[in-house]
């Protein structure tokens, strides 16, 4: 179990040292790629697609974490060394610290210099349309992204990989790659992603909420207001189609004091989203810093948790 948490550990600090390298050709593009070829030859063939749907959630997480398995097994063959460096390299490629800290800040260079820039850059990392944002949404749109993917790509991995290694972190990845690939509720994806957005929800629930106690622990430590975020999560965190996303996002709203959520646009047309948080002061540039501010120590204090696991088990 220690040999173990020493190589999430690792992967952890490798994540913070080096993020997704562009040069590495990251797991989650084979995924996605197996996803795309499976919707394909599943919408092809015709059928009942909600059926389809399962077939298509089962066989990628399945074949993700087999894969994953049959690594690790080479790897333990050649030895404790190996194994541990293998240990360290899949936990670091599943951990989306710095990557998703540094999209963010990038958002904020760019509001540096204009408008379109940084409509651009944001429409990177979010979901819905993104040409008529003025600044202020765009800085919304960013926060409200890091919130949400401090659950999705830091706890949720970290949590899972505690629990199983590797082979749950990736099944979980690969989970979470069919979520933001088919798991939509429009009439295309409605009925091939179901089990998809169904699966992500329910391995997501215990991390969403652990994510948020955490995130209000980093708003007291980072001089941010934890009571209000505490506040806030407590009243605004069903305030979301998921029944997850709004935890962390109502935890970074109230420790910041702004509004997230309401009427955006996606593929073209309106969607009408309560609000999460109170408007107390419009949403500024540094705004983005303050969320990458809680991404970080909400991640360091989840490796802490961990650590201190390690040192007690």
């Amino acid at each position: 179990m220690r040999f173990g948490i020493a190589a999430l550990i690792a992967g952890f600090l490798l994540d913070l040292l080096l993020g997704d390298p562009e040069w590495l050709y990251h797991p989650v593009r084979l995924i996605g790629k197996f996803i795309s070829f499976m919707e394909k030859r599943l919408r092809a063939r015709g059928g009942n697609l909600r059926r389809s749907a399962v077939l298509l959630t089962a066989s990628t997480v399945l074949l993700t974490m087999v894969c994953t398995a049959l690594i690790l097994w080479l790897l333990q063959l050649a030895g404790r060394i190996p194994l541990f460096i293998g240990l360290a390299l899949m936990n670091w490629m599943g951990i989306s610290v710095r990557c998703m800290a540094k999209e963010a800040i990038n958002v904020r260079k760019a509001l540096d210099r204009g408008i379109e820039p940084a409509r651009k850059q944001v429409s990177r990392i979010v979901g819905r349309d993104t040409q008529n944002l003025d600044e202020e949404e765009i800085v919304k749109a960013a926060v409200e992204t890091v919130a949400e993917n401090t659950t999705d790509g830091v706890i949720s991995p970290l949590l899972f990989a505690l629990l199983g290694g590797p082979v749950l972190l990736w099944g979980y990845k690969a989970a979470n790659t069919l979520d933001s690939m088919v798991g939509y509720m429009d009439e295309r994806y409605r009925d091939i992603g179901w089990s998809s957005a169904k699966l992500d929800d329910l391995l997501n629930y215990i991390p969403a909420r652990l994510t948020a106690v955490l995130m209000v622990c980093a708003a007291f430590i980072t001089g941010m207001d934890g009571k209000n975020a505490m506040r806030i999560v407590r009243r605004d965190h069903a305030n979301h189609s998921s029944p997850n996303s709004a935890w962390s996002e109502a935890a970074a709203a109230g420790a910041l004091h702004i509004r997230l959520g309401g009427t955006h646009e996606y593929f073209g047309k309106p969607v009408e989203k309560p609000t999460i948080g109170d408007a107390d002061r419009p949403a500024a540039k540094h705004d983005i810093r303050l969320a990458v501010l809680l991404l970080y120590v909400t991640g360091f204090l989840m490796i802490a948790l961990i650590a201190l696991a390690g040192i007690l088990i």
